[in-house]
């Protein structure tokens, strides 16, 4: 079993990586985790999350999230806890500022490729969450840190979007399209014409002539960050390895999310990251796991044929056979997982009555995921 407060009041963990793939209750998970590091072990705590859904906000009873930690009131204890949304352009505009010249992060602002780089272009938003951590490690304000990763297509792509942005940026081809500004201020299409001939009839077929100045006009006023977005992408995921860093993987008893969780595992074990344990959500549990479905099914059947006057203590028999074979079904499932990797600690907790919108809610699966078997 995970135990989950010696994670939390652990003072060399700094930083807790909730992540799996969409739909498996990592924003709450994640947003628990937070309350009961601050309330029950009295940690300055933020937490970070990813998801454009609001429901973070909504839980943690504040009427919006953004890119500043906001204070989380209400809670009980000695520690506190802040919460924050990425907001992925301001993230990016943050980094340039920080590393450019005001007159030079002007032109990169009120650049076309930029605009669009910045608010929608694939890896962005994984990148800027591994920046915004950055910076949120980099002060003294936070015992622990909590992330929600992205809600991604793939859970591998917030350990992969980084780095492929991080190669774009600092890549081959864009230092070839920075040649024209070095080049005393001949224009991007003409330069490339001259110098390469048929390869930049195909560059500019297939891009355009006036993206290829957007993006010419782009990569000169980057020039000056030029390696460092490789750089801070590659320190950031050092971080990500050290022992201050615990992942858990979050999943539901169900074959497509444990299958992620399994290959993030894998991919956790090969980049020598720090798996703390996996958090299995919405697990179902019997008060008589002794009364078997078949043994259930068969005494409600024997009940409804042979005495009528008993019909509610049939139904509940077949509520109960169902809800035995769903906890066999969830079982065999989540064993794919423990089986494969049996050093990796499991914390369950239970499926809710209802779905979770206050900090009341928050406590009870904070401490479903403190519980200890008895």
């Amino acid at each position: 079993m995970l135990d989950v407060d010696a994670l939390l009041a652990d003072p060399g963990v700094r930083i807790v990586v909730c992540c799996g793939s969409g739909g498996v209750g990592k924003t709450t998970t994640a947003a628990a985790l937070a309350v009961r590091a601050a309330e029950e072990h009295g940690r300055r705590t933020v937490v970070l999350t990813i998801d454009p859904a609001r429901r973070l906000a909504q839980s943690l009873g504040l009427t919006e999230l953004d890119n500043t930690p906001r204070p989380v009131e209400g809670l009980s204890g000695d520690g506190d806890l802040h919460a924050m949304m990425l907001d992925m352009k301001r993230t990016f505009d943050e980094v340039v500022l920080s590393h450019t010249a005001p007159e030079r992060a002007k032109e990169i602002f009120a650049n076309p490729f930029y605009q669009a780089m910045s608010s929608t272009f694939s890896g962005t938003q994984e990148y800027m969450a591994m920046e915004k951590l950055s910076q949120l490690r980099a002060t003294d304000r936070w015992d622990l840190i909590v992330v929600d990763t992205p809600p991604s297509r793939s859970a591998l792509d917030f350990l992969d979007a980084p780095a492929r942005l991080g190669r774009f940026l600092d890549g081959r081809m864009l230092r070839l399209l920075m040649v024209p500004a070095r080049a005393g201020g001949r224009s991007m299409f003409n330069l490339v014409t001259a110098s390469f001939g048929v390869f930049s009839k195909a560059v500019q077929k297939i891009l355009g002539a006036q993206l290829l100045t957007d993006l010419s006009g782009f990569v000169s006023a980057l020039d000056s960050t030029f390696g460092g977005f490789r750089e801070r992408a590659d320190r950031t995921y050092r971080v990500l390895q050290d022992p201050q860093t615990a992942f858990l993987v979050v999943a539901a008893p169900e074959p497509d999310a444990v299958r992620e969780a399994t290959y993030f595992a894998e991919r956790l074990g090969a980049e020598r990251m720090p798996l703390a344990g996996l958090v299995l959500n919405r697990v179902h549990r019997s008060e008589l796991p002794e009364l078997s479905a078949a043994d259930s099914a068969e005494a409600a059947e024997k009940l409804s044929a042979e005495h009528a006057e008993h019909a509610l203590t049939a139904q509940a028999l077949q509520v109960h056979a169902l809800l035995m074979r769903q906890v066999a079904r969830e079982t065999d499932v989540s064993t794919g997982f423990t089986d494969e990797f049996p050093q990796v600690p499991v914390a369950y907790v239970p499926a809710q009555p209802t779905d979770v919108h206050d900090l009341v809610g928050l406590r009870a699966i904070g401490a479903a995921l403190a519980a200890r078997p008895e």
